[in-house]
């Protein structure tokens, strides 16, 4: 369910906008979906799982509350982002 610490130094770098970015928006959204996704799978094969969809409803409010922050700052940078990740936005 969770990533691991390779995965998450790959979204890192692949989302981070200067050396020692790991707290922007992008990076944090980016670190948001594959949790999401994960526990997406996970929720397909074990349907009774509330503690766990209690969870990812929290990620995806958190998720929400980051897009729509980016967006009010800076909308290219939002389009940008939600184009990289697939979102449906």
């Amino acid at each position: 369910m969770s990533i691991t610490k390779a995965q998450k130094t790959q979204l890192i770098e692949d989302f981070r906008i200067s050396d020692n970015d790991t707290g922007s928006p992008e990076v944090q959204v980016a670190l948001l979906t594959t949790r999401i996704n994960a526990l997406i799978d996970h929720l397909n094969s074990h349907k009774h799982d509330e503690g766990s969809r209690r969870g990812l409803l929290k990620l995806v409010g958190q998720r929400r509350r980051h897009l729509a922050y980016l967006k009010r700052k800076d909308s290219t940078r939002y389009q940008q982002l939600i184009e990289r990740l697939g979102l449906r936005k």
